[in-house]
């Protein structure tokens, strides 16, 4: 039993006439099966109807990219909007006919900035292909044709093809090598409002995730690992459970967890729940949150630190300094907590593996499937679902789909595997606990002369990417302090940071180092200004002064928010970080009700130098705010000998409805102005919340909170 992704779910025409290996030489083969549809270039299909698909290579998490980058095609294609419809594009496909379509993994908000180009381009050529057609039939001359709307039409003659009664011969051409793309001010589609592809199967439940899918003759599975973070299983006693109703197989999962396989995954559940194993934890014992913290504490005057960004003599204008200011910070480990947990669908059977995956990264699980099973690349077909959030949790940690593929090898059956909320929470690769100590100086005058930042924390590279260090130092540590992305004007500055790996797995975490760093580095900037004698925004402008884009962004969100104007018994707090080339201010505002923080409002400005849909982008700034105030506020996962405490959503709280402070997001895309690099939206929006909120809960009680989150500290006022 196979079943193609043209048969499941979207009804996704997922076979497709013509491979187009990304050259311009190379001419579209179109199948003659007249099931087909006639493929322009890779990315685009035309069906005689005039339907238009267009492939997305990415993984849409909820950050509306099966929406964004379509439009980036349609745009230059001229298609009639509401015929497009959008597919994820063949993995199998990228792996064994050269990477048509280039790279796949989502990460780093990495799909619309990393994307635009070269999907532009294609719809470039697929119109260029359509309207070359056409002329051809009319004897005319290319030039004196147009395409809109999917029409190419002929204006002397006002004659017109629709977009579907080319395609099959269009695609017989060679794809243009050059092709001119709009410029900004005329675009018609990009920058616009259009309606999300993915709402309205989500507004009706349509089996979109990939806990929706549905294999006949299709098994369920529920998971244990081991309760201690790198133990293992000894041996478990399966006779009893494979009595109980609807259990057909208990196997091992490596030497790590065990699974019982059932007819629905509720009965595999409460027989899992039974089951008894004998779990090897002693590789944990002793690692406890605490231990960590001090080791952390130490690397921070250990002598294996690693230097990154440095200007000037940090240590001499130190010693030099009239005043110093010293302040250390700490960030806890935090889970993704996706809505859904880790799910896969998987069918093993001699010589070939299908894989229904919510994956960011099809390239990677067709790799950790591969060498899993010991199969070719080619024999692995890995079929891309939406996910129910991601966050970095499915992309290069892909240890979900290697104990799918482990199960259902030892099934012959389709297997649905799923994890519990607590299995999830319990297993995850989580967002770094890091460390860091910051030293100002200042001179007689109380000008900044020199800045000293010392870090100490997990490697994310480390634990899920080894090849990335660079002599062994993970350089993502110190993002946010590096060069390319420190903002501030000062003499003498200098970032250094300690690795220091433990028994929990880190992986990326939405914002990735930016999520702590950012807030290192801009509660600190607060510090600073007092001892500077300047509120938090001059001390800013002052540091940004040569900085215009950063200025434009700054200046925008304190004056949308009212700064310096809030109402009686609120207090504000401001930070600004550039994540992924775009630029984000945010003003909190809250107030203490009973000596616990209410956020009432939060302000934020972004300049993604362009955007390609308004609704999209606020949303996902909205996003990344309520998952960054829900961190700051509560967010904190602990660890004794090993296992985490922290089970689901009671002990691991999210915001509540109630808590849902009013979220003001003002777009101001700088179109170009300070250079023509894309920025990205889906982490933008956090890495300014927690400082923000630090900063407004000083200007309410006096004191500085340094380490979060937030629920941990007495906020009593000292004012």
């Amino acid at each position: 039993m196979m079943l193609s992704r043209r048969n499941f779910l979207f009804g996704a025409s997922g076979v497709t006439g013509g491979i187009v290996l990304g050259s311009a030489k190379v001419l579209a083969q179109v199948a003659e099966n007249s099931d087909q549809i006639p493929e322009i270039t890779v990315w685009v299909a035309i069906k005689p109807d005039d339907t238009t698909l267009i492939r997305v290579a990415r993984t849409d998490m909820g950050q509306g990219i099966f929406t964004a980058l379509p439009m980036l095609v349609a745009e230059e294609l001229e298609c009639d909007w509401s015929k497009v419809r959008a597919e994820y594009a063949d993995t199998n496909r990228n792996v064994t006919s050269g990477k048509p379509f280039g790279n796949m993994v989502t990460s780093t908000s990495i799909s619309v900035r990393d994307s635009h180009e070269y999907l532009r381009r294609a719809g470039a050529q697929a119109r260029s292909m359509l309207v070359a057609e056409a002329a051809a039939r009319w004897r005319v001359p290319i030039e004196d044709c147009t395409a809109g709307n999917s029409l190419v039409s002929h204006r002397p003659s006002d004659r017109s093809f629709r977009f579907g009664e080319l395609a099959m011969a269009a695609a017989r051409r060679l794809v243009p090598e050059n092709v001119a793309l709009k410029a900004p001010d005329q675009w018609t589609l990009i920058g616009t409002k259009v309606r999300r592809h993915d709402a309205l199967p989500k507004v009706v439940g349509a089996p979109i995730y990939a806990s929706d899918v549905d294999l006949p003759n299709m098994l369920h599975a529920a998971v244990a690992a081991c309760p201690a973070l790198g133990g293992k299983q000894r041996r478990f006693d399966a006779g009893p459970v494979l009595r109980m109703p609807g259990v057909t197989h208990v196997v091992p999962v490596g030497d790590t967890a065990v699974a019982v396989v059932a007819r629905s995954w509720w009965q595999a559940k409460k027989a899992l729940d039974r089951l008894a194993v004998e779990w090897d934890e002693a590789p944990a014992q002793g690692s406890t949150t605490d231990a960590m913290q001090q080791q952390f504490r130490e690397g921070l005057d250990a002598d294996d630190i690693a230097s990154g960004h440095a200007v000037g003599d940090v240590e001499a204008a130190l010693s030099n300094a009239a005043r110093l200011l010293e302040a250390e910070f700490e960030v806890p480990h935090l889970a993704h907590a996706t809505m859904e947990p880790q799910t896969c669908t998987a069918h093993v059977t001699a010589g070939r593996a299908d894989v229904w995956a919510p994956t960011q990264n099809g390239e990677g699980t067709t790799a950790v499937v591969a060498a899993t099973l010991g199969l070719d690349p080619s024999r692995v077909f890995v079929h891309k679902l939406h996910p129910g959030g991601g966050f970095g949790r499915r992309g290069l940690a892909q240890d979900w789909a290697r104990m799918s593929v482990q199960i259902a090898r030892q099934v012959d059956r389709p297997v649905k595997m799923v994890w519990s909320r607590e299995e999830d929470m319990t297993h995850d690769y989580y967002r770094p606990m890091v460390v860091a100590r910051q030293t100002a100086g200042f001179d007689a005058e109380g000008k900044l002369i020199g800045w000293k930042v010392r870090l100490s924390g997990s490697s994310i590279a480390a634990s899920l990417s080894p090849r990335w260090l660079r002599d062994g130092v993970d350089y993502a540590l110190m993002d946010g302090f590096s060069e390319e992305d420190f903002p501030y004007a000062c003499p003498a500055f200098q970032v250094a940071c300690a690795r220091r790996d433990t028994v929990v797995p880190v992986g990326f975490w939405r914002g990735v180092n930016l999520s702590q760093n950012g807030f290192f580095r801009e509660a600190f900037v607060d510090e600073m200004a007092v001892m500077r004698g300047l509120g938090p925004l001059e001390f800013r402008r002052e540091l940004l002064a040569d900085n215009a884009r950063a200025l434009d962004v700054l200046d925008t969100c304190a004056e949308r928010a009212g700064w310096g104007k809030a109402e009686t018994g609120r207090y504000q707090g401001l930070a600004i970080v550039e994540g992924d080339h775009s630029w984000c201010a945010q003003v909190v505002e809250i107030s203490l009700e009973q000596d616990a923080i209410r956020v009432h409002r939060v302000v934020c400005v972004v300049d993604p130098n362009f955007v390609v849909n308004p609704d999209i982008t606020v949303a996902q700034m909205e996003g990344g705010i309520v998952q960054g105030l829900a961190a700051a506020l509560y967010g904190r996962i602990t660890v004794v000998d090993g296992r985490v405490q922290q089970r689901n959503f009671h002990d691991y709280p999210f915001l509540r409805m109630y808590e849902m402070p009013r979220i003001e997001v003002h777009l101001v895309p700088s179109l170009g102005k300070y250079g023509d690099q894309w920025g990205g939206i889906g982490e933008t929006g956090l890495p300014p919340v927690a400082p923000a909120l630090v900063n407004a809960v000083f200007a309410a009680t006096g004191r500085r909170f340094r380490s979060l989150p937030l629920s941990l500290h007495d906020l009593g006022s000292e004012q």
